[in-house]
């Protein structure tokens, strides 16, 4: 069928839209079904869910016959009247005048109903098709919301919004666990965080923001890590570890109560049960003890996922502050606290590290310092060193996985569910 997509888009109405009168949609084909002299379709687009209903004798011969035989999924333009009904979904329906099949559909590889059974891995190789899926649309439209709700937050906070590269020289962080990329005759990497950017930023711009995509070529196959993620990133001039965890609180609680206003639709469809989360600060001692109480296993130097899983049962909707993190385990850039303590934290939500930040160090001697202390050359850092000889201020700031924070947000079992095209050691397609 040719449309003139133009005049069609005048006139096309949206499923949610649907009040009354004639109308002209089209969408996929959720499901049909026949009961004897009444046929049913069920049309989806990204709005909903409408029914198209059809009597024998009451509509064309031809859109009656065709009408439980179109292939789910098949996409379809319908022209026809608004009824009300109570037994349909949203309590209306369409009797149709005319029906057309836009894009037929073959057997689909994998189920794409409410109640699909089929295997994640299974799922991602089809992706195009597993987003078909109301549920599936739900978790990316929370998405969507938290995207826009960091970047209104940030804003009203005072934040600049800053763009920063993803090609670098040297680790950011340290390690080896980094993706090497050609870049003409030089050897470099893609980055594993914006952290010494972000740093510079702050020391003349006072407050930034960023949505960063990071690469870390770990080689875990775990529900919680990924090879390619996004990271709400932040830092702030004048400021210490308490100063930017509170803005992190306020942060993930704005996230939230936006999500819990736009999204009670996917919420319910999700049959997640969201609150606006509360706030606790711990120092990692005070969390050590309170773990050894409990009979949880723990570092000397880190916290387990077997306490951070315990943190968040003793501490549902509640973001837990672990500050006071001892210097050994923080990496290089973090601002010591005496000789064995740093200005370092990490945020638990739900039992699950979604934040890790502290103060930076701003005093170019002592970052030498710390850089040899990790095994690291100063000389590979020298243009981030440089930058905090010309009037550096003291600054703090944090980087919060995005889809660790949905995963928690919504109780997915695999962070996989919260990436639309999912990278780890073993998916590079589609």
């Amino acid at each position: 069928m040719e449309f003139d997509l133009k005049k069609f888009n005048e006139k096309r109405k949206l499923i949610k839209n649907v009040k009354s009168g004639k109308v002209e949609v089209a969408g996929w084909v959720y499901n049909t079904r026949a009961l004897g002299k009444i046929k049913f379709l069920l049309l989806k687009d990204i709005s909903g869910l409408i029914q198209i209903t059809a009597v024998k004798g009451k509509v064309k011969d031809e859109i009656f016959e065709m009408l439980d035989k179109i292939s789910s999924e098949s996409v379809v333009y319908v022209k026809g009247s608004v009824k009300s009904s109570k037994q349909a979904p949203g309590g209306r329906e369409i009797v149709p005048d005319e029906i057309k099949i836009i894009s037929k559909a073959d057997a689909l590889p994998i189920d794409v109903s409410d109640f699909s059974k089929t295997e994640l891995p299974k799922r991602l190789d089809f992706r195009f098709l597993d987003l078909h899926r109301r549920k599936i649309q739900a978790i990316f439209k929370i998405k969507s919301t938290m995207m826009q709700a960091f970047r209104e937050f940030m804003v009203n906070e005072g934040g600049i919004e800053v763009q920063l590269p993803s090609i670098i020289s040297s680790s950011s962080e340290g390690g080896t666990e980094l993706f090497e990329v050609k870049y003409f005759n030089k050897k470099a990497f893609l980055s594993q965080s914006c952290q010494l950017y972000k740093q510079m930023l702050a020391c003349s711009m006072e407050k930034v923001f960023a949505i960063f995509s990071v690469w870390r070529a770990e080689k875990h196959n775990t529900t919680r890590h990924l090879n390619e993620s996004r990271q709400f990133d932040f830092e702030m001039a004048f400021a210490d570890e308490f100063v930017v965890m509170d803005v992190l609180a306020r942060c993930v609680q704005y996230i939230v109560k936006k999500v819990l206003e736009k999204n009670k639709q996917e919420l319910n469809l999700l049959g997640v049960k969201l609150k606006i989360p509360k706030v606790k600060y711990m120092t990692f001692e005070q969390v050590a003890k309170l773990m050894k109480q409990n009979g949880v296993k723990m570092d000397k130097d880190d916290l387990s996922i077997e306490a951070e899983k315990k943190l968040g049962e003793l501490f549902p909707d509640t973001i837990v502050f672990v500050h006071d993190w001892p210097l050994s385990s923080k990496p290089f850039y973090i601002m010591p606290k005496g000789e064995k303590l740093s200005r370092g934290f990490d945020a638990i939500y739900q039992g699950v590290e979604i934040s890790s930040g502290g103060q930076r160090i701003h005093i170019p001697e002592l970052l030498e310092k710390r850089l040899k202390a990790k095994g690291l050359k100063p000389k590979d850092f020298k243009s981030y060193i440089d930058s905090f000889r010309y009037g550096a201020p003291p600054h703090a700031g944090w980087g919060m996985g995005v889809e660790r924070l949905l995963m928690q947000m919504l109780n997915l079992p695999n962070i996989r569910e919260a990436v639309l095209f999912p990278r780890d050691r073993d998916r590079l397609v589609p």
